[in-house]
């Protein structure tokens, strides 16, 4: 009797460990695919950062050209 039922319990072992197995495959791959959108958003986050900061390097060099007083703006005075 306990060696009929140590045969059950092997057999049993099995669709459970296949069950197991597949859930922390399913859930490995969507860690990967998280992480994988991660670094497309870190990318587009930097894209975005480079960009900024050449508009404001730019809207700062317009700024120095117009408040920039020229020779014939000291003449007027």
């Amino acid at each position: 009797m306990l060696v009929i039922l140590g045969i059950v319990a092997c057999v049993m072992c099995v669709p459970i460990t296949e069950i197991i197995t597949k859930h922390r495959r399913e859930a490995i791959k969507i860690k990967a695919e998280m992480i994988r959108d991660e670094i497309e958003l870190e990318k587009i986050k930097q894209q975005n950062f480079v960009i900024e900061t050449e508009k404001m390097k730019i809207e700062l060099e317009k700024m120095r050209l117009d408040y920039t007083p020229s020779g014939n703006d000291l003449l007027k005075l």
